[in-house]
């Protein structure tokens, strides 16, 4: 495999990841609950107050290969703050295309936003992985990742939009 390159996506990346966030949730069997689009990507992403950042994963061309560079896999991630510990980072997304799945890929990406985290001065690196994704627990162990399920008994909420409709009318 020749080499990767693992770099913060640009506006012009937001076709690719669209598309790869796509086959993600259709992998997570969740496709259904995608509601948003390559515009709000850009909105969300690449303005004046972002809301989230994302490293892409660029393979070179081939020799000859007149396609120019492309993107294989994307790792989505923001800030978060935690009250005891300060600064954190929340790992939302990676994705690695079938293809080129096995290659070390994916883990160039945690490792790049462990990078990030520690450069930050973050306290800790955040994420969540569905309880049937074996294959992506067992990564982040072997990782260095710790199960706070298992570990401390941990639940994570979330409020969904017709939920916190509902709160802010009681």
């Amino acid at each position: 495999m020749a080499a990767v390159l693992i770099r913060e996506a640009t506006e012009g990346d937001c076709g690719e990841v669209m598309r790869m966030i796509r086959e993600l949730a259709e992998f997570e069997k969740l496709l259904d609950q995608v509601r948003i689009n390559e515009e709000v990507l850009k909105t969300d992403g690449f303005g004046e107050n972002s809301f989230y950042h994302c490293l892409v994963a660029e393979i070179p061309p081939d020799h000859g290969d007149a396609l120019g560079s492309t993107v294989v896999g994307y790792g989505f991630y923001y800030f978060i703050y935690s009250t005891w510990t300060g600064r954190n980072v929340y790992l939302e997304d990676v994705y690695v295309m079938p293809k080129y799945r096995g290659q070390g890929i994916g883990s160039k990406i945690v490792k790049k936003v462990a990078e990030v985290a520690l450069e930050k001065g973050c306290s800790q690196f955040r994420l969540a992985v569905l309880d049937w994704n074996k294959s992506a627990m067992d990564f982040y162990k072997s990782k260095g990742a710790k199960d706070l399920t298992v570990a401390e008994g941990w639940h994570f909420f979330r409020f969904d939009n017709e939920a916190m409709r509902e709160l802010v009318k009681k």
